[in-house]
């Protein structure tokens, strides 16, 4: 053969495969540009289901709200009707007042010198465990020796 021939042929070869290269990267890099692609358009999606679920807790917050006043004003405008009536049939409002401070939460600031202490979850001192033996009497029974527990 030829050395000019080889040439041509060389050289055809190698454009033959910088086209065959050229075109695997561009496949390559377009495949990646469309997976890209598809992942904004799921972001895209992703953020507008969030701000309707937003806008529905919104919502639904809100018409919650509304409905705790309006409960709040007919028990408010109960409580009145039945004071109303109650002085009207007899003038017992007073009991009612009784009636309605009983029912009121006590807190511990309102209870009395009388009212047990609260109980302590923790001990005095620096280990902050309490002991085995915190708040048992010392009996007899006590320093007996007791069975091996299983």
């Amino acid at each position: 053969m030829d050395a000019s021939k080889i040439n041509w042929i060389l050289a055809i070869a190698c454009l033959l495969a910088g086209i065959g290269l050229g075109a695997l990267g561009y496949h390559l890099l377009n495949a990646s540009a469309a997976s890209l692609q598809k992942l904004r358009q799921r972001l895209a999606e992703r953020d507008r289901e969030l701000e309707a679920l937003r806008s529905g807790v919104n919502d639904h917050l809100g018409e919650v709200s509304r409905l705790v006043a309006a409960l709040q004003r007919d028990g408010e405008a109960l409580a009145s009707r039945l004071e109303q009536d109650a002085r009207r049939l007899g003038g017992k409002g007073a009991q009612l007042a009784g009636l309605e401070a009983a029912a009121a939460p006590e807190t511990l600031a309102d209870a009395g010198p009388d009212a047990p202490a609260m109980p302590r979850d923790y001990a005095d001192g620096t280990g902050g465990t309490l002991s085995e033996d915190f708040g048992l009497k010392d009996d007899e029974d006590a320093k007996a020796p007791q069975p091996p527990r299983y």
